[in-house]
């Protein structure tokens, strides 16, 4: 469960030293990641898309005009304090993976080929029957999984000596993994300790980073739609040692726009009678997801927003049996360059059918790095704050919200954003916004 507000000191710790994040994966999102807040240091680009760096919040009445930047209201690491690190499978540094990843242009990356080229990934740990149609030779060996999560977190302590950092945070970029169903050796963490010590099946190079992770008390979010951190064994582990998670799988295209376009056909009672999307990418990401194991895993994320959001249940008159179809085609001609379209059926008054259509050209990478900088930075503070286990108010960023047992996670856009708000309201001593108004208008 997200820590309590008892468990919320009056005051969260200032952010002082050095930040490290490491992300698993130096691939086209790390290092657009990376280079972009580069940039920015350097006075090259705008964080364009970070809500840490851009975004204001309102502080109490309209009348009083306090909206101040997030990142002065609350005690955010500065940009200038942050260290990168990373594990990829293949050796390539970030200026190497950044120019094969084809993200950026040259005009970008060269002014900072010296910063890059310095970030050279330590060794993964990686299997290839978790992701098929990625190979490398940067791994670690070890003769158990236990074994492996210990070298694991051997590199957080040496990487937090190395560069002499005060705090790490963990960003899962690295590619999906093949489907894997919750079972009982992800119940309790005695199980899960048991079934890495065996070499388990089950337990996924993903899901050793985040036990790394929590056991160094370092908060973990994850990017990717794998389980990773998403298991009771880690979600108990991650609250008996006061550490932030989160996840799963950044909320960055199509499905961010369904999270646009679904409140909006709810909100004016319209309904739906399908809704079909297909994307065409040409990156690492759609290769792996060519594979149908890995695309699974994808599909089981992408599937569940709709549902979530127009509640079928409640409004049968409007959305029961609602057609969701979901494709991604691997076209390496687009490479990162990712395209969607939607095709939307909606019902109006009298049942008179109507049409939506969405032809999304966008960069995959460059709508992830922003998401990236601000999950650090918020999972930083976090744990600064007191906060503990999983960060439902950190939703806005993900296609499927973590949350406690039993909960349905919130996908509409709009409601993960005044989450998010009022949770920094809430710790730092502010009140909630309601919205309400009925103030101004009584005498």
């Amino acid at each position: 469960m997200q820590g309590s507000a008892a468990d919320v000191p009056s005051t969260p710790r200032p952010a002082t030293g050095r930040l490290g994040i490491i992300t698993p994966g130096l691939g086209a999102v790390a290092t657009t990641f990376m280079a972009g807040v580069e940039s920015v240091r350097r006075g090259h680009a705008q964080p364009i898309g970070s809500l840490t760096q851009m975004a204001t919040i309102r502080l109490g009445k309209r009348t009083e005009n306090r909206s101040p930047l997030i990142k002065e209201f609350v005690p955010l690491a500065e940009l200038d304090d942050i260290v990168f690190g990373a594990w990829d499978p293949i050796a390539d540094d970030a200026y190497t993976a950044a120019k094969k990843a084809g993200v950026l242009e040259d005009r970008d990356l060269e002014p900072i080929k010296d910063f890059l080229s310095a970030i050279v990934p330590m060794p993964a740990v990686f299997e290839n029957k978790y992701v098929t149609r990625i190979n490398g030779t940067n791994v670690k060996k070890g003769k158990t999984k236990r074994d492996l999560a210990e070298q694991l977190r051997q590199d957080i302590r040496d990487f937090k000596t190395r560069n002499k950092c005060d705090r790490v945070v963990i960003v899962w970029c690295a590619s999906t993994e093949i489907y894997i169903k919750p079972g009982p050796k992800h119940a309790t963490l005695e199980q899960f300790e048991r079934a890495m010590e065996n070499n388990d099946e089950e337990i996924a190079p993903s899901m050793l980073y985040a036990y790394a992770a929590i056991m160094e008390g370092v908060p973990f979010c994850n990017g990717a739609p794998n389980l990773s951190v998403d298991i009771p064994a880690l979600v108990q582990l991650a609250n008996e040692r006061g550490v932030p998670i989160s996840g799963k799988d950044f909320k960055t295209g199509q499905t961010w726009m369904k999270t646009v376009i679904a409140p909006g056909l709810k909100a004016r009672m319209l309904g739906l009678a399908g809704w079909y999307s297909t994307n065409i990418l040409g990156n690492r990401d759609g290769e792996v997801l060519d594979d149908p194991a890995s695309f699974k895993t994808k599909e089981e994320s992408k599937l569940s927003v709709l549902h979530t959001i127009l509640q079928p249940e409640i409004y049968p008159d409007l959305y029961k049996g609602f057609s969701h179809v979901v494709r991604i085609n691997y076209y390496p001609p687009r490479g990162d360059n990712k395209e969607g379209w939607d095709n939307i059926d909606i019902v109006g008054w009298m049942g008179y059918p109507m049409q939506i259509k969405v032809n999304f050209l966008c960069r995959d990478s460059i709508l992830a790095a922003p998401i990236v900088l601000d999950l650090a930075l918020f999972s930083d503070f976090a744990q600064r704050a007191g906060l503990k286990g999983i960060q439902e108010w950190l939703s806005f960023y993900y296609k499927s919200p973590m949350t406690a047992p039993g909960l349905q996670p919130e996908h509409d856009l709009f409601i993960q954003q005044t989450k998010l708000k009022n949770t920094l309201r809430h710790l730092m001593g502010e009140e909630q916004i309601t919205h309400l108004g009925l103030e101004y208008y009584q005498s």
